[in-house]
């Protein structure tokens, strides 16, 4: 099934007319390439015109967009020899977290990263990609590894944040992301983190202190979702698009922080 957001739609709706104009082109009867390339151009130009100005609640909305890459897909385009390693020795495996070596041009590296499903029972599995105290704990293992072997971390966030169920409260959810923060600024090796998705509070800070953090231009980086700040400041999430204004969550609004911070003003 192919998720269409709903300011997408023109441009799903352009895609697939210009898919049925080269059918019939196809088949031989019509000549149609010369309006195939006219909606072609047309089409560049809407996508253009659409991605250059989105609200953050856009950039939320693909941020979160199943056909996104996860942390699984970059490892396969961009490194080789990956090999992945499970569970924290001490509960369990936690597979909305994964983690493991691999190569990048002859070089080994540790990989982690939050992992979400394709399907519904992929998610159940990955959890939606929020990880339990066990995840953290792997990921914190993995790292003081790297460390020992003088191998630099490469982090992907992309969570809606750590799973808050009672279980995970009940092995020290909260405890475990404080020790991660802390630990993980005493790391000896370079630490490089990609906010490649959803950047949600203390999921994302459990993996995300590092010598430089990253975020691609349609991802968030926030203390709560848009719905959880539309939910305690209106008593509704109906609110969530104004909620992701006035949180200032895009890559564009943290780097002007940046800015207005590192000026002194």
């Amino acid at each position: 099934m192919i998720t269409v957001l709903d300011f997408e739609k023109p441009i799903f709706e352009l895609e697939k007319k210009i898919e049925e104009l080269k059918g019939l082109s196809d088949d031989g009867n019509l000549n149609l390439q010369s309006e195939v390339e006219k909606l072609g151009a047309r089409l560049d130009h809407l996508k253009k015109e659409t991605y250059a100005h989105l609200t953050p609640w856009q950039r939320v909305q693909i941020a979160r967009h199943p056909r996104r890459p996860y942390t699984l897909d970059y490892i396969q385009l961009i490194f080789s020899d990956f090999v992945e390693l499970h569970g924290d020795r001490t509960f369990a495996d936690d597979k909305a977290l994964v983690g493991g070596f691999a190569k990048l041009d002859g070089e080994s590296l540790l990989i982690l990263g939050h992992q979400k499903g394709r399907d519904a029972k992929e998610n159940i599995m990955r959890n939606f990609g929020s990880a339990h105290p066990e995840g953290y704990r792997k990921a914190l293992r993995l790292m003081k590894l790297a460390e020992k072997f003088n191998r630099p971390i490469v982090v992907f966030v992309d969570t809606p944040g750590a799973y808050p169920g009672v279980g995970a409260e009940e092995r020290g959810q909260a405890y475990t992301i404080a020790c991660n923060i802390r630990d993980m600024a005493r790391i000896r090796v370079p630490i490089l983190v990609f906010v490649i998705g959803e950047g949600g509070s203390g999921g994302a800070l459990g993996i995300g202190v590092g010598d430089r953090v990253i975020m691609l231009d349609n991802a968030y980086y926030s203390v709560i979702t848009p719905e959880g700040c539309s939910s305690i400041l209106w008593r509704t999430a109906d609110h969530a698009p104004r909620a992701a204004e006035i949180l200032k969550l895009t890559a564009a609004d943290l780097l002007q922080k940046a800015l207005e911070r590192n000026s002194g003003s």
